[in-house]
């Protein structure tokens, strides 16, 4: 079954969210991020320069079948193209509603901001992995 994990109160979250990706890329982990078009774009930019002496090889889904069947780290705005992803490690959601198809992950992590609205919208999905029976933990960002 599918491990869920809240990261809660992330202060700058594009930060956050590029220390979590260098943790995950280097415990050697795949993983597919999902947020709306502009964040992705966003978190590319950040990505290329939170810093000066890490690499993390990522892409965009759209990409050729080859370059993301290489690449440890996928962004998407869907996961309509899940079937086509080449792994289902972990799925990193700064998003605002469920990713279809998380339960093909082994693990799904919520980033969750510090703004009310966010944590209004982590709420919900929190209800809504806990009533389909998810095991749920939470990690409080220092």
């Amino acid at each position: 079954m599918t491990e869920i994990t809240f990261h809660l109160n992330a202060g700058q979250k594009m930060d956050y969210c590029c220390r979590l990706i260098r943790k995950i890329y280097a415990a050697q982990a795949n993983l597919v991020v999902k947020a709306n078009s502009d964040v992705l774009k966003v978190l590319d930019q950040e990505l290329w320069s939170f810093s000066k002496v890490d690499f993390i090889p990522h892409c965009f889904v759209q990409e050729s079948f080859e370059i993301v069947n290489l690449c440890p780290v996928v962004l998407t705005d869907t996961i309509e193209y899940l079937d086509k992803l080449p792994h289902h490690e972990v799925l990193l959601n700064i998003g605002e509603e469920i990713a279809q198809g998380y339960e093909k992950f082994e693990k799904v992590i919520e980033v969750v901001g510090r703004e009310e609205s966010d944590k209004i919208k982590a709420r919900l999905r929190w209800r809504y992995y806990a009533q389909r029976g998810y095991p749920i933990s939470k990690h409080e960002v220092t």
